[in-house]
């Protein structure tokens, strides 16, 4: 070993030996890495099914591996439900949700015939609103052109409101046992490291089916589905993956190699715009607020909000010129921060306080303080709502 580097680790810590030791095993280390991977044994759709059944989450829309042998299948309707409402969306958010839906709404029927605003209204909170919307547009066609029932097929599945490539395959798949192939976040970040696809994401998507559709079973195809979904929820986390309780750890390339957590590999996203707004916040001296809808179309389309301006990029020069009426109206400190797909929202909140005989501009409507928790405000809202009356409200956060 050259004897100044030598010297100078010894300056450093005193044990030149030490430091000799340390080179030897990065370099070791070096080797290993750069050392071809041995061939893998290929996943197996039994090993994996073989593991489902074990550790299958017990989730309210699902039928799990022991009531499927008693014969029990799963409800397509609460299949469909449940699908929709997962999208861009945790189990952990779901599940109060969807319990609440199929508590009100039994059947694919039952939520033909509900009042669309009351749809919308049990839907606040969830996100993506057009979700909602569809989702009764699709109940409504299910009942009326198809019996109540939904097609047993991806194609039939696909020509409903709203429901799209994936939740076609899903539903297909989960309640109809047919071969599709079923590939959602938790599966594509599962089968970028067991292939360590190196392509970045959104291009690797069509490799990532390519492979899941090669290993879907023809016996148990729903369930594959339902599994390989657990598996990236459970054990092929994005961070510390429990690789050691992993069902294919041995046919992992990227446990392999080390290099779990790189995948899958995500192309850089552009920066997201500013857009501002103000939002006025009438407060009754009953503690009723101002309210109206949204219009039907567009972002957050029939939802509920406080009269506001348009939300634009750049300052807004005079804002109470949005304000629903002439007012003592006053800008408070904090403003509101939300953040949508594509772009960041910040609102100015105003608050006014009025009487309580003060009336309500045409198209809008006092929300007293028993009535607002039910309205169907989204997130954005609420945190406007809860920054202007702070604990005044009962109001879900």
């Amino acid at each position: 070993m050259n004897s100044n580097i030598a010297g100078s680790d010894a300056n450093v810590d005193g044990s030149p030996a030490r430091y000799r030791s340390r080179t030897k095993v990065l370099y070791l280390g070096a080797m290993l890495m750069q050392a071809p991977i041995p061939a893998l044994p290929a996943p197996s759709a039994a090993n994996l099914l073989t593991w489902y059944d074990w550790h299958a989450r017990r989730l309210p829309w699902r039928a799990g591996p022991a009531e499927r042998r008693r014969g029990v299948r799963p409800d397509p309707y609460r299949v469909w439900l449940s699908e929709v409402m997962l999208q861009q969306t945790t189990v952990t958010a779901v599940k109060g949700y969807f319990e609440a839906f199929t508590a009100r709404w039994p059947t694919v029927g039952d939520l033909a015939a509900a009042d669309e605003q009351d749809v919308m209204k049990a839907w606040a909170g969830l996100g993506y609103y057009a979700r909602a919307r569809n989702l009764k547009r699709c109940a409504e066609v299910v009942a009326a052109e198809h019996d109540a029932r939904f097609p047993g097929d991806e194609a039939g599945l696909a020509a409903l409101p709203g429901v799209g490539a994936y939740t076609s395959a899903a539903i297909a798949a989960i309640a109809f046992d047919q071969p599709a192939t079923v590939v959602d976040g938790n599966v594509e970040r599962v089968f970028t490291r067991l292939y360590a696809i190196e392509t970045p994401l959104p291009a690797a998507k069509s490799m990532v089916r390519e492979r899941v559709a090669a290993l879907v079973p023809s016996d148990r195809p729903g369930e594959f589905a339902e599994a390989t979904m657990d598996l990236g929820a459970t054990i092929c986390t994005p961070k510390r993956p429990a690789c050691s309780l992993c069902p294919w750890t041995e046919a992992c390339r990227a446990r392999a190699a080390g290099t779990q957590e790189i995948y899958p590999q995500k192309a850089a996203k552009a920066a997201r715009p500013v857009r501002r707004g103000a939002a006025f916040v009438a407060v009754r001296a009953d503690g009723a607020v101002l309210m109206r809808r949204r219009p039907p179309r567009g972002l957050l389309g029939g939802m509920t909000e406080v009269p506001g301006s348009e939300w634009r990029e750049g300052a807004i020069t005079d804002p109470l010129a949005a304000a629903p009426f002439p007012a003592d109206w006053r800008r408070l400190p904090a403003p509101v921060a939300h953040t949508f797909t594509h772009f960041h929202l910040e609102l100015d909140l105003w608050r006014a306080d009025v009487a309580a005989t003060t009336a309500a501009p045409t198209g809008m409507w006092w929300s007293t303080v028993t009535e607002i928790d039910g309205e169907a405000l989204p997130s954005v809202f609420r945190k406007v709502v809860a920054g202007a009356v702070g604990n005044d409200l009962p109001l879900r956060r």
